[in-house]
């Protein structure tokens, strides 16, 4: 979004360009339709699985469909950084969860030191997943970049999605496209639009 901003409004007209964010220097090609930008591919850096790198109190080399018991629940989960924890479970239908009082209670739950992203998702195909999210300190959001990105690298490394090839990921706020590279680092794809403009005064 931050890409389209600057092109659109002709402050850096490069459809190739990097952003310093507080998780990195991130790098971004734009996809323009008609000379406005429409999508965007950000290159989101490597996965991390190695548990206190997470982190995530659990023993091993890292957290892959891991059978673990919270608040009187059993869940097996994946656990993924990148650049902020998260966990991801598998469910039949995500839309049905009562995600207020799942979600809550899986983050701050003492496996997570620095409490924890939750992504709850369904496996339409093996290019294909459906995903809600609960985002520490935010609570449920319609898209999280970094969640999607968590999520595709879990699924590629149970086998369930193949590295190297799009998976989509069905959000609430719409979908983005992942693709896991070599060295697990991960190219996301997504819609940038402009929903309104305006002035501030300050």
């Amino acid at each position: 979004c931050v890409g389209k901003y600057l092109y659109d409004n002709g402050i850096c007209r490069k459809e190739e360009m990097t952003i310093d964010t507080l998780s990195g220097i991130k790098r971004l090609w734009l996809h323009k339709y008609n000379g406005i930008v429409r999508r965007a591919t950000v290159a989101m850096g490597p996965a991390e699985l190695v548990p206190e790198k997470i982190p995530v109190n659990l023993p091993g080399e890292r957290v892959v469909d891991r059978p673990v018991t919270m608040a009187g629940e059993d869940y097996r989960i994946t656990c993924v950084s990148m650049g902020n924890p998260h966990c991801v479970i598998f469910c039949d239908e995500p839309d049905l969860l009562e995600l207020e009082k799942i979600g809550p209670v899986i983050e701050f739950d003492s496996l997570f030191p620095e409490r924890v992203n939750v992504e709850f998702i369904a496996v339409l195909d093996d290019h294909t997943l459906k995903m809600r999210v609960w985002e520490r300190g935010s609570g449920e959001t319609w898209a999280c970049g970094t969640g999607t990105c968590a999520t595709v690298a879990a699924m590629t490394e149970l086998g369930i999605c193949p590295a190297g090839e799009d998976v989509h990921v069905q959000l609430r706020g719409g979908e983005l496209t992942i693709r896991v590279l070599p060295g697990n680092e991960l190219r996301m794809t997504g819609a940038a639009e402009t929903v309104c403009e305006g002035t501030a005064n300050v």
